[in-house]
């Protein structure tokens, strides 16, 4: 009786290892991220309703905790989103998300920066976005970015997670100042965009508003839009908190963006501050490690997209 006892613990724990990496290969390999700086502890945090207003959506933006929190529900019936209520002309800005879990093919998470309201034309956008999965299980986030109406040229960089964005609040960061646009997940940097001449002519330059939204992107987020919305799984809800709205607010809708105040309970200046130029060691790390480990496509190394690639590609 002993022994079959013994036989099916054996059994059941070889079982229970068998799930565990079943489970941790669907969601592709698992690293640690390196020690990093953390950018996000150094600023106040606001809540939603304090640096938020509706941007779209009705019903399906519902606050939560006494508006420190809220929830963006997309439906049959509509996405929903947040803008910020002050348009900013540099600065740092964060949002701590937690993602739709289910089967999310064609979702799109997005938190980005832009002006197209004011510029249609020739319109500045800083993007995170976070593309629903398949069968693999896998959020993708892409970022991009755009300067003066540079929508012709895609500048993608796409991104495999190191944890699952379904389980808990992660932090999701643009720094953008007159040096450089760093693009952050809990604080590791993920993409560097360098003020450079090569880049010059398509750097954002115009003050922007900042985003949360989620919404049907069925024709093209997932797969290139082989995997639509599947609806039976509605209500897909994605949720924030943990606001960080820190830099030049602009007093002008103009394209020159010289009135604007800096508006901020802290002494770091991620605008024009020397900690914000250029990236430290650790965070220099940080970057090469997930561009070797998580990083599976970029713009600049799409050769069949483009015959000759943008110059800030071959720029040294």
């Amino acid at each position: 009786m002993e022994f079959f006892h013994q036989h099916n613990t054996l059994l059941l724990s070889e079982f229970l290892i068998f799930c565990m990496i079943s489970v941790a290969s669907s969601l592709g390999p698992i690293y640690t991220p390196p020690e990093v700086e953390q950018l996000t502890d150094r600023f106040s945090r606001l809540s939603v309703n304090q640096g938020y207003n509706m941007f779209f959506g009705g019903v399906n933006v519902r606050l939560t905790n006494n508006g420190s929190s809220a929830d963006l529900i997309l439906d049959k019936s509509s996405g929903s989103g947040l803008v910020s209520r002050d348009k900013y002309y540099y600065g740092f800005f964060n949002a701590a998300l937690k993602l739709p879990a289910n089967f999310t093919s064609g979702v799109v998470v997005a938190f980005y920066l832009s002006n197209q309201n004011i510029f249609p034309h020739d319109h500045d956008e800083l993007d995170f976005e976070l593309l629903g999965y398949d069968k693999r299980r896998d959020w993708v986030l892409q970022t991009n970015n755009y300067g003066n109406g540079s929508v012709s040229t895609g500048r993608e960089g796409k991104f495999y997670l190191w944890f699952d964005p379904t389980q808990d609040f992660h932090d999701y960061t643009i720094l953008w100042n007159n040096h450089h646009i760093l693009f952050l997940v809990d604080n590791v940097p993920v993409r560097e965009v360098v003020h450079n001449t090569a880049i010059s002519s398509v750097y954002p330059s115009k003050p922007m508003s900042i985003y949360v939204t989620i919404w049907d992107g069925s024709q093209w987020a997932t797969r290139g839009g082989k995997y639509p919305v599947n609806y039976t799984y509605a209500p897909f809800v994605t949720s924030i908190k943990g606001v960080e709205l820190e830099g030049c607010v602009s007093e002008q809708n103009g394209s020159a963006a010289t009135a604007c105040a800096r508006r901020s309970t802290s002494s770091l200046d991620p605008v024009d501050g020397e900690e914000f130029v250029k990236l430290s060691q650790q965070q220099m790390m940080g970057l090469d490690w997930a561009r070797r480990k998580h990083m599976f496509y970029s713009y600049c190394q799409d050769t069949r997209r483009y015959k000759v690639l943008p110059p800030e590609c071959t720029a040294t």
